[in-house]
Parts: structure tokens; sequence; C-alpha cells
């Protein structure tokens, strides 16, 4: 096994479940969308636990789908070799269509293996946009020319100090689906930056962060902090990602706005 091979079965194993969701999603249709997202969360997440049972035996898995009792499994706690996964990364997205009747594309699979206290592969694939991002292959970063740049939100509950951030460092907000979409949209050049302060977990960073880091980006804490995985408690509360040229003033700016 090498750490290519990792890197190699991320994106395969993003990718494949991404494809099972379109699937799901043309079968059951949108007319019951609690019916297509719980379908989707289930198909996904038994097609990555099986495939992660065969392929890496003897790897630890934390999923968002998972039920509470092997998510508080302390065996993974002391495992060299965890798989972060969520199977479905942003299921009201999954589960609705745009003005124009097509199926919205900002949702997303994440698959990360956290080894030995860091993420060492990922995959985050955007199965509506045909596209899966990967530590593979990195994504190229935008060229960031200096003036006023755009932040990703949620599209339902931007957070008040985000609004209140991207007045101070002279930012625009644009409404994003998953957590997962909206980091690929930064290394996409979508947007410049991804702030969030609402509630997380593991699962909703682990892979998008990996391939984040992989391309060069700035991830962590909005206290600058590292962003840490397999913890005893999957909560994962906060999170910045942006361009490396615009980290610092964001963080200056959220420091600011906590005092």
């Amino acid at each position: 096994m090498t750490i290519r091979d990792d890197h190699a079965l991320a994106a395969d194993l993003a990718t494949e479940a991404g494809e099972r969701l379109l699937r799901v999603r043309e079968r059951v249709g949108y007319s019951d969308p609690a019916a297509l997202r719980a379908e989707g969360d289930r198909s996904s997440h038994l097609h990555l636990m099986e495939c992660l049972a065969r392929l890496r035996p003897s790897d630890s898995v934390l999923s968002e789908e998972a039920t509470r009792e092997e998510r508080l499994d302390p065996r993974r706690l002391s495992a060299d070799r965890v798989w972060i996964v969520d199977p479905l990364d942003g299921t009201r997205e999954f589960s609705e269509q745009t003005p124009e009747g097509e199926g919205r594309a900002d949702w997303a699979v994440h698959v990360a293996l956290w080894e030995r206290g860091r993420l060492s592969a990922g995959a985050v694939a955007l199965p509506s946009q045909g596209r899966t991002l990967t530590t593979a292959d990195p994504p190229k970063l935008p060229t960031y020319d200096k003036g006023r740049f755009r932040i990703a939100v949620s599209r339902s509950r931007p957070p008040e100090f985000v609004q209140k951030l991207a007045y101070l460092v002279g930012a625009d907000l644009v409404p994003i689906g998953s957590a997962g979409a909206k980091i690929s949209a930064v290394l996409t050049g979508e947007v410049e930056a991804y702030v969030h302060a609402g509630g997380q977990y593991e699962w909703d960073s682990a892979a998008p962060v990996a391939v984040a880091l992989a391309a060069g980006a700035h991830a962590s804490r909005i206290d600058g902090s590292e962003l840490t995985y397999n913890q005893a408690d999957p909560s994962l509360p906060d999170i910045l990602v942006s361009l490396p040229e615009l980290a610092a003033s964001l963080l200056a700016g959220i420091r600011d706005l906590h005092r």
C-alpha cells in the first residue's frame, strides 16, 4: 500500500458514491424530498462502508451516517489510520431543484484519510458538476487580484458575524449549499474565502480541507488554530478556508469582531 494508492482510492470512492447518488436522484425523483434524502444517505453510506471494509479492512472509519455507538467506538481513537467520510454533504441541496427544474449542483461526497495525527489523503466529489477534487492532483489555486473579494456562506443561515466581517474587510457574500461545495468554490475560483461558525463536525470538512491544504490554501479554525481530526468529540464548529493572501486580514478581522 502506498500513499499514492490512498489518494487514488479516496478519489475513486468519492466519485463512485457520487455516481450512485445521481442514479438515486434520477430513480426516486423530487416529489418526496425526505425520501430522496434518506435513500441518498443510506445508499452512499453503505457503498462507502462496504468498499472500505473490503479494500482497507484494518482501517477505522468515522462516517456521518454511522450509528452513535459506532462513532463513539474507542478503538478509532487509538487507530493509526481512520477514514473520515460524509456520504452526502448537503442533503437539502441534493433533494432540491433549481427554478429551471434541474437538480441543484452544490452538494458533495467527502472521503478523507486521517493518518497518525494528520490528514494524508482526501477527495471531494461534486457529482452534479461532473468533477472530483483530490489530493492526488490538487487544483491550482486561482490568483487573487487585490480589491473586493467574495466569501461563501450558508444559503439559509449565514452567521451574523460573517456579515459583519464582510463589511469590515470589504467582501461580498455568496450563498452556496454544502460545506464541501463552499470549500471547493474557494479552490476553483468562484469565491476567495469560506468562513463558518455555526456548528459542524469532522466529516463536514476533513476531505475538502485535505484537498485545500494540498493545493496550498489556508485552512484553520477562525482563531487561527489548527484543525484537528479523529477526536473523541467529532464536533468541529468553526472554520476558515481562503486563498493564502487573504488569511491574515480575515483572521485580524475576526479577532476585531470578537473583542
